[in-house]
């Protein structure tokens, strides 16, 4: 027997009402600060900015809080909130050259201008639970300063103190295989390049790479990583090698209509990635190494490495490769990468679908009666044929 769902407002109501209970969980823990998650969160946190489409660590802190630690959700609440923000243009393209570097790597040359530096990562920690985490000092204490109400959380974050050039120079690796010819060129852009707005115009296919670099730059991580996972298990194999993985700091710059010259908006933390990948050349090009990209806000070098992957990938006809695996399918990998489009479809199933389902219900019920009957003349004409074949 099937009858409506009954309680309407009231029970969404109450609905609201425990979830906030169970986000609160117990009492006698003091609660989470959005200072204590930006801080002490942050990959997490990075990955809510990047995803989320906003640079704003406090409100993505505030997002995830919001949803309990799921960052999907948490990157749903961003991006509702972003829509509702006023548009004053586009700031002046970044220049990751001139980054105030806290960590920098490669896996291609050993001996850089400017050196390599470790920075904060797990890449050499020991993958062991430490124990002395669960005791902190300070984790019966509250800071009641911290940011812990929404109408602070919400106000403008004030802008960071622009970053000091650094030290000694540090071209992109990529350039040293430039000067040699030994890459493909970047083609000239300047520092404002005309390109498209993914948050403004529908994704096309085919895709141009900017619009393509905007999708994975807010695409899924984990469905980026497995597409990234996919080439370098042979399904459209191109043979990486990170040319470059930097993070840090990078000045952000506007230029308005009225003034005619550019302003220091602050400065915002950047992954930037760089895959040299292999390539044997063609008709047109000569055998060189090719690029594959990943710029994300925040420390995500994850993020940025599969993004470069499966750039790179994405760049098949470009490059006058065949298109044979899914990760080289622009259609596919574009349409499905967006983790907010996905838990939208995804997750309207739970919605209801009564009126669907008893069609559906009576189709297979008359299916099967047709079934039933089908199978039993046919049992009648093998018993009618077994009977005369008795008779003869």
């Amino acid at each position: 027997m099937y009858v409506a769902v009954k309680g309407g407002e009231a029970a969404i109501d109450a609905a609201h009402e425990l979830l906030a209970k169970e986000r609160r969980g117990d009492q006698g823990v003091p609660e989470l600060t959005i200072d204590q998650l930006r801080e002490q969160l942050a990959i997490g946190v990075a990955r809510v900015m990047a995803e989320g489409s906003l640079y704003d660590p406090d409100l993505a802190a505030l997002a995830i809080k919001q949803a309990r630690g799921d960052l999907i959700e948490a990157i749903f609440l961003l991006r509702a909130y972003r829509t509702t923000l006023p548009r004053f243009g586009y700031s002046v393209a970044v220049e990751t050259g001139d980054m105030e570097i806290r960590r920098r790597i490669s896996a291609t040359f050993k001996d850089l201008p400017g050196g390599q530096k470790l920075g904060p990562t797990f890449d050499y920690t020991h993958r062991l639970l430490d124990p002395s985490l669960a005791e902190s000092a300070d984790s019966g204490e509250r800071d009641e300063g911290a940011v812990g109400d929404v109408n602070k959380a919400l106000a403008p974050t004030a802008a960071r103190p622009a970053p000091s050039a650094p030290s000694e120079p540090s071209p992109h690796v990529t350039k040293l295989l430039g000067d040699q010819g030994l890459i493909e060129q970047n083609p000239e852009t300047g520092r404002t390049p005309d390109v498209g707005d993914l948050t403004r115009e529908s994704l096309d296919f085919p895709a141009d790479r900017d619009m393509r670099l905007q999708a994975l730059a807010r695409g899924d991580e984990g469905f980026l990583l497995a597409l990234g996972y996919s080439t370098q298990r042979g399904y459209g194999r191109t043979h990486p090698f990170v040319g470059e993985i930097r993070m840090g700091e990078v000045d952000l710059f506007f230029e308005p209509e009225e003034l005619g010259f550019e302003v220091p908006l602050g400065s915002v933390t950047l992954t930037e990635c760089e895959m040299v990948n292999q390539f044997t050349g063609s008709n047109e090009a000569p055998p060189q190494f090719t690029r594959g990209y990943g710029l994300v806000f925040g420390h995500s070098e994850r993020k940025a490495m599969s993004m470069a992957l499966v750039d790179r990938s994405l760049r098949a006809g470009e490059l006058g490769e065949e298109r044979k695996a899914p990760a080289q399918d622009e259609e596919f990998v574009l349409s499905h990468a967006d983790n907010v489009q996905a838990t939208g479809f995804v997750e309207h199933l739970k919605l209801p679908h009564y009126v669907d389902f008893q069609a559906e219900l009576g189709l297979v019920r008359q299916m099967r009666e047709e079934w039933h009957e089908a199978r039993a003349a046919d049992a009648a004409k093998m018993s009618q044929t077994d009977q005369s074949e008795a008779a003869e």
